[in-house]
């Protein structure tokens, strides 16, 4: 099982460390921009943005004449992150108070009737008190029933918080997305939004554009964060393929040593053979021996062939036993001094089994491997999934998230099928690999520039020199490039397709012609520079790690690779002189400078492609060849654009082989060449006839 993307962190523990008002470095970032009325904030799972709340919310009631705080969360299991904080004590000047009755997610009033729920909120709105927590649901009810009796100015003067804030979107059926358009209208409350997914995964953007420029938008990488873990080293994801029933490959892709959460596929899926609670038996099964069920916390005991009983808990049963279950996984262990007691924690629980649940807002902290089986078509959950493993830990070296999936299936006949489902898989992954990066910005390199070639800001910032890069020409390309990048990368790796893997693609198909139309379908107003700007700027971002490692390898391969770069033992390829081993800035750093970098060079690598080979290595040559047959039989007519994005690579062939690209070579890149060049002649041909023709 090869890892798709394997990033070495730093661990300088610098995530953990709080200034003097107890706020990490995230939280104080947000809190130098609270006087902002209308907040977007973009952190991973862990960084703390429930508490990064707490700050902003307390100084708005304190300082800017907010005066009450509704904080909306997904569900209820989450509202336990905003119940009453201790701030005072670490140098803040307020505790965060939630009164029991007012936190509804914890005390039971978010069950039963929207009736009760929504005469909760009004109680609150006519109370003396400040802090509510609810869920989405009861916001949008509570709403709904309040502005028509008294209108949007109810909410005047109160600051709206919404946790998941992914869960929103523009379209026209998304209620609460129509709730907030109506708030930001009236610009008399504050809104704070949170995410921990940068991204929606069915690519209708969560904010139209003119209400996103209203918002004062942070975003806190997902490599500042792990980089500055003190435990957490290395992140690994891979996939593996079953074949019959996922059961089958359980054996093998499930350690038991490591704490593991297993997410069995959706309802309805292709890769759900049964119904779930037989899938959790089969599962158990595959493992050992049932031999009870702890009465304490329900969760199963399964003993292994070595002896050993591993601790269970399954959430996909329904029945009575899940609410014990979920109490006991959220019960912390401490020990006698209060704090929590890491052995006995740790030993709590050895593998939960999930369906639905255990994504958004659960917090295992001993989460070694995320183990997702079936195709995930929305990219989200595949970051909220991953994002389950990467908390910080003692004795937590190395997270890993393994996405198991059915081997494409050639011989039943649906290979199209088998081919698009195993590029979704890749596609998640390659996203992964994009997030996972620090937050890269790009400037242009000219002759003389005595600038480092790469520098790392007091935020986490990478500036990286390019030659020849083309800069945003105006204010709304500059917001793009600042804002909307991973949204734009998010929509990128959804285009995997044949276009862009295929033997015969050229990088530049995929680097010009596929980002560019990506880029002109998400903003139709954008001019051709403004348009050609922003995609260098993605080109580059799903480049520049590609083109580290290749430079470092190509180092390591002379042996003049630097030992103490920095390695990892968390997995079997690895070493000090590998060049994934290495912490991925430090890499950049190092290797950037060996040659210079221009936009040519990042247009000469397909970022899909490297990806796909990393799939193929783990596929026996018979299949790999039936499937790349299909995608062949796929393959679509030459177009203009292609034609002419291809054109200067035939005439580089042409001047370097001293003949035009063969139709019947061997090489597929070739032939597709040929066809190119053959396309230019005709159409070519065509023009000259007609201009002939209509002076004739």
């Amino acid at each position: 099982m090869s890892d798709f993307v394997r990033v070495t962190y730093g661990q300088t523990g610098k995530t953990q460390e709080p200034n003097a008002m107890g706020m990490r470095p995230m939280q104080a970032r947000v809190y130098e921009a609270r006087a902002a009325q209308f907040l977007l904030l973009k952190a991973p799972p862990a960084a703390g943005k429930s508490r990064a709340l707490m700050f902003v919310a307390l100084d708005k009631l304190e300082n800017q004449g907010v005066g009450k705080v509704i904080v909306c969360v997904p569900e209820t299991s989450i509202g336990a992150s905003f119940r009453s904080t201790d701030l005072a004590s670490s140098g803040f000047f307020a505790d965060w108070e939630v009164q029991p009755r007012w936190n509804l997610c914890l005390n039971g009033a978010e069950e039963g009737a929207t009736a009760r729920k929504v005469r909760a909120v009004r109680e609150f709105m006519a109370s003396e008190d400040r802090v509510l927590v609810c869920t989405h649901a009861t916001f949008r009810f509570a709403f709904d029933e309040i502005a028509e009796d008294e209108g949007t100015a109810a909410f005047d003067d109160c600051l709206i918080a919404i946790d998941e804030f992914h869960h929103v979107s523009a379209g026209d059926d998304n209620r609460l997305g129509e709730i907030l358009r109506r708030i930001l209208n009236r610009g008399r409350a504050h809104i704070m939004a949170m995410t921990g997914s940068y991204f929606r995964g069915d690519s209708i953007p969560v904010l139209r554009p003119e209400d996103e420029a209203l918002f004062r938008s942070i975003t806190y990488s997902y490599y500042e964060q792990l980089d500055g873990y003190r435990f957490l080293k290395s992140l690994g994801i891979s996939y593996s393929f079953y074949r019959d029933t996922y059961i089958s490959a359980i054996p093998e892709v499930l350690n038991p040593d490591l704490k593991t959460i297993i997410h069995i596929p959706h309802r309805g899926s292709a890769e759900a053979y049964d119904v779930k609670q037989s899938e959790v038996g089969a599962i158990l099964d595959a493992l050992g021996e049932v031999i009870g069920r702890e009465s304490e916390t329900g969760f199963d005991l399964v003993q292994l062939t070595d002896g050993r009983v591993l601790k269970v808990a399954d959430l996909v049963d329904d029945g009575p036993e899940r609410d014990k279950v979920k109490t006991s996984l959220t019960r912390e262990i401490t020990g006698p001094d209060g704090k929590r007691d890491d052995a006995a924690d740790r030993d709590k629980v050895d593998l939960i089994i999930a369906l639905g649940m255990a994504k958004e807002g659960f917090d295992w902290v001993w989460c070694e491997h995320a183990l997702t089986i079936g195709y995930r078509s929305s990219l989200t959950e595949i970051v909220q999934i991953i994002g389950r493993a990467t908390r910080d830990a003692p004795g937590k070296r190395h997270a890993q998230f393994t996405n198991l999936v059915a081997e494409p299936g050639v011989e039943t006949g649906v290979v199209t099928d088998a081919v698009n489902d195993m590029l979704k898989a890749i596609s998640g992954a390659l996203l992964m690999e994009q997030v996972l990066q620090p937050n890269f910005k790009f400037y242009r390199r000219e002759d003389g520039d005595t600038r480092p070639p790469v520098e790392v800001d007091d935020e986490g910032r990478v500036h990286i020199g390019i030659g020849g890069l083309m800069l945003p020409p105006t204010a709304r390309a500059r917001e793009i490039v600042e804002n909307d990048m991973h949204e734009l990368v998010a929509k990128a790796c959804q285009q995997i397709d044949r276009r862009t893997v295929a033997d015969d693609v050229a990088p530049e198909v995929a680097t010009q012609l596929i980002l560019t139309d990506i880029i002109e379908k998400s903003y139709e107003s954008l001019t051709p520079d403004e348009t050609e700007a922003i995609r260098q700027d993605l080109a580059a971002r799903m480049n520049i790690a590609a083109i580290a490692r290749r430079m470092a390898q190509e180092e390591a391969e002379k042996g003049s690779a630097d030992p103490d770069e920095g390695g990892t033992t968390a997995g079997p390829d690895t070493g000090p002189n590998a060049p994934d081993a290495m912490n991925l800035i430090r890499m950049v750093k190092k290797f950037i400078n060996v040659r210079e970098l221009d936009i040519d060079l990042i247009d000469s690598i397909n970022p899909f492609r490297e990806g796909f080979d990393v799939a193929s290595k783990a596929l026996d040559t018979p299949l790999l060849q039936q499937i790349q047959s299909a995608m062949v039989a796929q393959r679509v007519q030459m177009t203009e654009e292609e034609a002419l994005v291809l054109w200067p690579r035939i005439k580089r062939f042409t001047a370097q082989e001293g003949r035009p690209p063969n139709p019947h070579a061997a090489d597929d890149l070739e032939r597709r060449l040929a066809e190119a060049h053959a396309y230019i002649r005709t159409k070519k041909a065509e023009r000259l006839r007609a201009t002939q023709e209509a002076r004739g």
